[in-house]
């Protein structure tokens, strides 16, 4: 099997399978925010039912006789609990139906955990805190008990209110950042609050009129609750503020397709891995000036020139085009144009998919 058997239902323009495909592929990767692993027989299941071999309520009620004859393994092995959470949250992100309202809320967490938690669809009665690897094992400062109905809706309230018309696309997902990130925060459960808010959040955009049938959830799910997390923690005495940047960038690429990098280690509070992250490029500079030292003659110093500080200024960006070239170097077009083609040549650079004609980045 495939390493990942949902990528070309996705890419299809069949809706039904499209659609099947999504939801399946969702479901499972959102396991993953809280780490969590599903099945190979939740995989068959889901294939079968994106084929229309069987319905989702079939695929369903298949897996509930899988866990009832299957023996029971340690306390540790929450595989069960993936592959119940992954098919009920594939049957809701394939329903039309939805209403923004804090029941709904509440009842999308019911519907996922019910058999699971004991508190299932229940609000919590008592404070919470959790160590976050993206915080250096500190904590973000969740709802206080005694108040999480009432922030509860407030929030809604508040959004309700909301009028998105005018606005840039930039100014919409900043708000849309905004106000899924203060829902997560409120943690009204006791257990599972992202897996609910995200699904409640797919459900909201759609709702919007966003299609968001692609695999940025599905394949960053760990990103999102990370982002989650920046957006709701401050240190001020360290210089740690909270930001939306890194959700608004995980938004870009769910609404807008775009193609930003989504890199849980940029996200850490300490700084370390940027480090890292810079000692990579300058590895790859090292590199790139081997790589121009063995080029026969032909290329003139100057031209090296040009490649070193495009690469200073490109080296670590998705990708690249000639107007970036222009501006870099001072070229003009021709010039620039020729420069991409011999870097090109040299395997110094290769085009980008999926961005328009001409993106490049450094190989």
């Amino acid at each position: 099997m495939n390493k990942d058997p949902f990528k070309e239902y996705i890419k299809q323009k069949e809706p039904e399978r499209r659609d099947k495909g999504y939801a399946w592929h969702t479901a499972i990767g959102l396991q993953a925010v809280d780490g969590l692993k599903t099945s190979k027989y939740l995989i068959d299941t889901a294939i079968k039912n994106i084929e229309g071999e069987i319905s989702i309520d079939e695929a369903q009620a298949l897996l509930n006789s899988y866990y009832e004859e299957k023996p029971k393994t340690g306390m540790e092995d929450r595989t069960e609990e993936a592959d119940k959470v992954a098919v009920r949250i594939a049957k809701i992100l394939s329903e039309k139906a939805f209403s923004f309202t804090q029941n709904e809320y509440i009842s999308i967490h019911k519907k996922l955990f019910l058999g699971i938690y004991s508190h299932a669809g229940k609000i919590r009665d008592y404070n919470i805190t959790k160590k976050e690897w993206v915080l250096d094992g500190a904590t973000v400062l969740y709802g206080s008990a005694s108040e999480l109905r009432a922030t509860l809706d407030y929030d809604f309230s508040e959004e309700k209110k909301f009028s998105y018309k005018g606005l840039s696309m930039d100014e919409i997902i900043h708000h849309l950042a905004i106000f899924v990130s203060r829902l997560w925060q409120i943690h009204i459960f006791g257990e599972g609050n992202t897996r609910t808010t995200a699904v409640f959040f797919i459900k909201y955009l759609r709702k919007l009129g966003f299609e968001v049938t692609n695999d940025i959830f599905a394949e960053n799910a760990w990103f999102f609750r990370n982002a989650l997390v920046r957006a709701n923690y401050n240190d001020l005495k360290n210089g740690v503020y909270e930001t939306t940047e890194f959700l608004e960038l995980f938004l870009r690429n769910l609404i807008l397709d775009e193609n930003n990098e989504l890199h849980n280690r940029s996200m850490h509070i300490s700084g370390k891995f940027d480090e890292l992250r810079k000692a990579d490029i300058e590895t790859q500079k090292a590199d790139i000036e081997s790589k121009l030292t063995n080029i026969e003659d032909g290329i003139f110093v100057k031209t090296k020139e040009h490649i070193l500080k495009l690469y200073d200024e490109c080296g670590s960006m998705e990708f690249f085009g000639r107007l970036n070239v222009e501006q870099v170097t001072g070229l003009k077009s021709t010039r620039a144009s020729e420069l991409i083609k011999m870097m090109l040549e040299y395997d110094i650079i290769k085009p980008v998919q999926g961005h328009g004609k001409g993106k490049y980045r450094f190989d």
